[in-house]
């Protein structure tokens, strides 16, 4: 009798054993079947790597975005490859530098141009001399083209220079891009956090309702001039600020803040938090002079880091470990890619960013490229100001010899120097000839 019990109970065992155990079509079954994240890039407008609570502002309050850095995996040495919005904003969506996109500065200029007209009036020349950077950028890969093989919606709001959101590959958007009713980097969509966040709710609703994964492009016109906060805000900060311009944009970075909460509330409403990827990034820093309404020299437009860095965040709760990186260096070049990986997508060839969640990929990484080009500008080599290569520890500024004459090429120490202070250039002169050197290897690679 014991044997008989003994005996069916191995049986027992085998069959079930038997029957849980998958084969590699029902493992790769299981695998497609599981639930595709929400995915939100979030990127603030003008605004300096210093101007955050979680950074060590003494002033500035940020307790959203506090609380993302602080749940996520969190870069404090982010850059951006370039420190003007147009270019920035198509790496971060392509995942490539400015001279393969080819969107290199805000507007393009072709011989004749009045370059002296007001930049209301540049509609009656810019949409023709951008037709054909629109075209270039049409043919490239690009986060939301890539996400439809995934069955993802995809939704743009707030800033975007190339025409109508079509151009990106979103399904839906914000910015029609027609020059005759004043589209030129965002139109409609600039109304997003500044006049609320209806039409991004709406969006999310409508993923939900379709059962469809989404994409949000989330990229307002904040803390971006004019710098018009709320009076609760700037009087808030204008006994703290040493004048009512800093007042102003300080209060205007509390008000990227507040609106990054609500999007992330609306999120958790939903009951998708847990279900949702969500990367921030700047996209170029931005120094607020004190007598007056625009930027210090060097931050946006410049090769500095108050115009280049910028703190990037990874947060997906339960799925990417929290933790607070002060020492690796990352770009937003990374975004796709690590974003592809995640969804266990190829990456295409030719993406210039790595999966920052591939910790040998990061570590073996040598140094992050970037480049900067004229406001207005015509042909690649006709517009360059600057190229630079950051490293740990040292960061080198390349002036382009024909275009910045006058320049003088710059090293810094930017761990001990963070601020840009001190050029070491003279006094390491084989530190500047092996970043000059991979410099060069780096424009001749793909």
């Amino acid at each position: 009798m014991r044997t008989y019990t003994i005996g069916c109970a191995i049986l027992i065992f085998l069959l079930n054993f038997c029957a849980c155990k998958e084969s590699p079509k029902e493992k790769e079954s299981v695998k497609t079947q599981q639930k595709l994240p929400n995915i939100v890039f979030i990127l603030s407008d003008d605004q300096a790597w210093t101007d955050y609570g979680f950074m060590g502002h003494e002033v500035i309050k940020t307790p959203n975005l506090d609380k993302l850095a602080s749940e996520g995996l969190t870069f404090d040495r982010g850059y951006v490859p370039t420190s003007l919005c147009s270019p920035s904003l198509a790496s971060i969506i392509t995942g490539v530098y400015p001279r393969r996109h080819m969107v290199l500065g805000n507007d393009r200029v072709l011989p004749g141009d009045d370059k002296s007209v007001k930049p209301s009036w540049r509609s009656s020349w810019r949409p023709k001399n951008y037709d054909t950077v629109i075209k270039h950028f049409n043919t490239l890969q690009t986060l939301p083209k890539l996400l439809k093989e995934k069955g993802y919606l995809s939704f743009q709001t707030g800033k975007w220079w190339l025409g109508n959101y079509k151009n990106g590959g979103f399904d839906y958007g914000m910015t029609h891009g027609d020059p005759e009713r004043g589209g030129r980097h965002g139109d409609y969509g600039l109304e997003i956090g500044r006049q609320g966040m209806d039409t991004l709710y709406n969006y999310i609703d409508l993923a939900l309702e379709k059962k469809k994964p989404f994409f949000m492009w989330y990229a307002p016109f904040l803390p971006h001039s004019p710098h018009t906060p709320p009076d609760s805000l700037l009087q808030k900060y204008l006994p703290k600020a040493p004048t009512e311009y800093v007042a102003k944009y300080w209060a205007m970075c509390e008000w990227f803040d507040q609106t990054c909460g609500q999007l992330m509330d609306y999120i958790e409403e939903k009951g998708e938090t847990e279900n949702t990827l969500f990367v921030y990034v700047c996209d170029n820093g931005w120094v607020q002079n004190l007598d007056n309404a625009t930027y210090n020299k060097n931050s946006k437009r410049s090769p500095y880091d108050y115009g280049l860095r910028t703190p990037i965040m990874y947060k997906w709760k339960g799925k990417i470990m929290p933790f607070r990186d002060t020492v690796n260096l990352t770009s937003s070049l990374d975004m796709v890619p690590t974003v592809l990986n995640l969804l266990d997508m190829d990456i295409p060839a030719g993406m210039d960013g790595i999966d920052i969640l591939d910790k040998e990929a990061l570590n073996n990484r040598e140094a992050i490229f970037g480049e900067i080009y004229a406001h207005d500008f015509n042909t690649l080599e006709g517009s360059l100001f600057y190229r630079m290569a950051m490293t740990n520890p040292y960061k080198l500024i390349l002036p382009d010899a024909e275009n910045q004459p006058d320049e003088t090429v710059k090293l810094y120490h930017i761990f001990k120097d963070p601020t840009e202070q001190q050029n070491l250039a003279e006094e390491r002169p084989e530190i500047v000839a092996r970043l000059k050197q991979m410099i060069q290897e780096d424009w001749k690679e793909k």
